[in-house]
């Protein structure tokens, strides 16, 4: 992405439209605001301060799926989506946000991608986030049992009756992801105009490749998820310390490889060199790779949005950024 120079990061509502990034006809902030942890981590009123300082920074892309938390002891999911919709009613700013949401992700009678579930699917979303409409809608897994014509019709079906303003793809093989966005271009249906890759600078392979190549010839914007590796990417996680936090099993394991460790070195490193914190400096790694687009964090507490909002204003250099590939490798 594109940066603006300086170290002073200014969040303030003009900066924040001047740095927005296009999706198909979306225009949106190049940090995407993770749901995840809305209803499990986070509370609701710890939830709506967050979502209150995200959007006072100018940031308006808030990202979420039908599942989330289903994994949390008491919830059954949907939670998140519930929250986001509580909280845009009671602010009154449905037209200044964009949202993302998924389906096919999980619930054990709601998985898949056929063309019932996909329509029982939105209608539950649109319920819980009290809209009349999603600005981007991803099929969350892929499903190969189903044909691309049958959820590729369905999709287009909503897009052409307002539910759906964009559609998008995450954890697709680049088989499918190609399949897909031929049929749709041969159909003249509505096509993939994002995908959600995991990809960070602990993991690169699954989205580096041939799956980036079919995403540049067809110009789809990328927005990474686990962008900071559970936590592990933003310094927290060292030798010897303990870290309280549901995710720490899956950040701490990547300091079990040499990898991880380098990665955690270089980062500090260039942090130290422009004085903001390693989440800063490795989102804006990210956001300087190849198609991609706005970079996906959650933030559990206000206090740990500025590292991720500072990215955007981050300019990393050549040097740095190689820096930072090398020690990735």
């Amino acid at each position: 992405m594109t940066n603006t120079a300086g170290h002073s990061p200014d969040h303030s509502l003009d900066h924040s439209r001047r740095a927005l990034r296009r999706i198909g006809s979306l225009s949106v902030h190049p940090l995407a605001l993770g749901g995840n942890v809305f209803g499990w981590t986070a509370d609701r009123a710890q939830s709506f301060a967050v979502l209150d300082a995200y959007a006072e920074a100018g940031g308006n892309f808030i990202d979420t799926a039908d599942v989330y938390s289903a994994w949390a002891p008491g919830n059954s999911g949907g939670e998140s989506e519930t929250i986001i919709g509580d909280w845009m009613a009671s602010r009154g700013n449905r037209d200044r946000v964009v949202i993302a949401t998924k389906v096919g992700g999980g619930f054990p009678d709601k998985a898949g991608l056929s063309a019932a579930t996909i329509r029982t699917g939105l209608e539950a979303s649109l319920r819980r986030l009290r809209t009349d409409h999603i600005d981007l809608y991803y099929t969350h897994y892929d499903d190969e049992t189903v044909p691309v014509a049958e959820f590729l019709t369905a999709l287009d079906e909503l897009v052409r009756e307002g539910k759906i303003r964009e559609i998008a793809a995450s954890n697709i093989s680049p088989q499918r992801l190609a399949e897909s966005l031929e049929f749709s271009d041969a159909a003249g249906l509505a096509k993939y105009a994002a995908i959600q890759p995991q990809y960070s600078l602990v993991s690169r392979n699954t989205y580096e490749g041939e799956l980036r190549g079919v995403a540049a010839r067809h110009n789809l914007a990328a927005v990474p998820y686990l962008a900071l590796a559970s936590g592990f990417l933003t310094g927290k996680y060292r030798p010897g310390t303990e870290v309280d936090s549901p995710r720490a099993p899956s950040a701490a394991r990547h300091l079990q490889t040499e990898r991880g460790r380098r990665v955690l070195s270089a980062l500090h490193e260039v942090a130290a060199a422009h004085q903001v914190p390693v989440a800063t400096v490795a989102l804006s790694w990210l956001a300087a790779q190849p198609t991609v687009t706005s970079c996906l964090a959650s933030a559990r507490t206000v206090e740990q949005l500025p590292p991720l909002l500072a990215a955007a204003d981050l300019r990393l250099t050549e040097g740095e950024i190689e820096r930072l590939r090398a020690a990735s490798e």
